[in-house]
């Protein structure tokens, strides 16, 4: 419910995360170009880091490990360059062994190589399309601003407890009649404990972007003391609001995370849309067991087929700083 991650958020990298990537690789080239003179020979000489048997390290390796590690200074290309160079290093000889050992040939690594092969390629051509997909203009970032006061102008920073609980659907309402009558979360526990329900607990202090989007305005119009319960498979969902302090978001500040989470979100429904394009000129025949049903179920992979162009971020903190888009896309939800 609230409380658990959301696996589906987008992420969106900013310019300035882009320039230092760009800055750091110019940095490890800087060095290892340092002392080099002019020829054909001491240009590759210049891109050859390590030698490992009969086998080359490049500079262009460590630069796309590098470029991968988020959060790398410039000033510390060089030392982190160096630490990569002996990951590599131990990684090369891990695949000589391998091959020496005739690995490669093992039919589940065949079948990972091609599984990792398809789903690079895959990716690209999902990338290309998103280089089409035009920026949102300034009027555009405006009206969802404007739509969305509870993630910017109304924010909250909010203090959530929640209660999941293992219910039958008759023990529903003398459940909801003890929420109405306690005065505090710890009687309510109380309860469900003498009447020996299943129960597990959860709290966290969360800001409104980092609530799920789907249930954020719901949450924005509780009041400190509210509580609100959900119907689940296996019971209710009880969630209290604790307390709660405003913590706006003003536009200027606001528009970089809603510019990434708009142009995101274009580039996935023009991926979908391509997808479907793709689906509906192909002639897809399903066989044996995959073919009984398959007409109903046809047009439903064609949201998902597409990969992920983007990998989610990690869970972040509530902080005044404020937005990205990642937050605003769906929620990174309360752990």
């Amino acid at each position: 419910m609230y409380l658990k991650n959301d696996q589906k958020q987008i992420h969106a990298m900013s310019a300035f995360a882009n320039f230092r990537v760009a800055a750091v690789a110019l940095a490890v080239v800087a060095v290892a170009l340092t002392g080099c003179g002019d020829g054909k020979k001491s240009d590759k000489a210049s891109q050859t880091a390590a030698k490992v048997n009969k086998e080359e390290i490049t500079v262009h390796q460590i630069n796309y490990v590098l470029q991968r590690q988020q959060g790398l200074k410039p000033e510390q290309a060089e030392a982190a360059s160096k630490q990569v160079l002996e990951r590599l290093i131990d990684q090369e000889l891990a695949v000589q062994k391998a091959q020496e050992l005739k690995l490669d040939r093992d039919p589940r690594v065949v079948q990972q190589i091609e599984a990792a092969k398809r789903e690079i390629i895959s990716r690209a051509y999902v990338e290309r399309i998103g280089e089409s997909v035009a920026k949102p203009s300034n009027e555009e970032i405006s009206k969802y601003y404007n739509e969305k006061p509870a993630l910017f102008k109304d924010r909250r920073i909010y203090s959530l407890q929640e209660v999941s609980i293992e219910a039958k659907p008759e023990q529903f309402e003398q459940i909801r009649g003890k929420l109405q009558t306690a005065k505090s979360m710890a009687e309510f526990a109380e309860f469900l404990k003498a009447n020996d329900f299943k129960f597990t607990g959860n709290q966290a202090v969360r800001a409104a972007e980092q609530l799920p989007l789907a249930g954020l305005d719901a949450i924005a119009r509780m009041k400190d003391g509210d509580s609100a319960v959900t119907q689940t498979p296996t019971g209710l969902t009880v969630l209290f609001l604790v307390g709660s302090r405003s913590q706006p978001v003003d536009e200027a500040r606001a528009k970089p995370a809603i510019e990434a989470f708009l142009l995101n979100q274009r580039k996935g429904e023009q991926v979908q849309k391509d997808i479907k394009a793709l689906r509906d000129a192909a002639k897809v025949e399903y066989v044996g067991k995959f073919g009984e049903g398959a007409a109903g179920a046809a047009s439903a992979p064609a949201a998902s087929a597409a990969p992920a162009a983007v990998t989610a971020p990690a869970e972040a903190p509530a902080s005044a700083g404020g937005l990205n888009a990642a937050d605003i896309s769906k929620g990174m939800g309360l752990k």
